[in-house]
């Protein structure tokens, strides 16, 4: 046998052998990936319902949130109106307390008068 012949026998082994290697790795890989896929399966399966609820919850959120909206709008309402009517009370009312006080605090200042001078005589 020669040099070239026993390198060509050489050469075909080693691509033989490296060639085994890559169809294990290749089982190892199509193994794993078959792993993958039942993992992600069983996940699927598993996050559907939470899936499901999670939807249902943000639906119920969406509509607990409008409805809160709604509620505000009312009281923002209801507040300006109070506010309004308090500045209209205000407005009535001041003078005419002011003036109810004022007499009160004459009249007080009347009777003291009046009854120093009775004393007094």
């Amino acid at each position: 046998m020669r040099a070239r012949d026993f390198a060509l026998v050489v050469a075909t082994v080693l691509c033989t052998i490296g060639f085994a290697g890559l169809v294990v790795a290749l089982v190892y890989v199509l193994r794993a990936l078959a792993e993958l896929r039942q993992a992600v399966a069983l996940l699927s399966t598993q996050t559907g319902p939470l899936l499901t609820d999670l939807r249902k919850s943000v639906a119920e959120a969406r509509g607990d949130l409008q409805r809160f909206d709604r509620v505000l709008g009312s009281a923002e309402a209801i507040s300006s109106s109070v506010e309004g009517a308090s500045r209209v009370a205000k407005a009535a009312l001041s003078v005419p307390v002011i003036k109810t006080v004022a007499i009160a605090s004459g009249t007080k200042r009347a009777a003291r008068r009046l009854r120093r001078r009775e004393r007094a005589r």
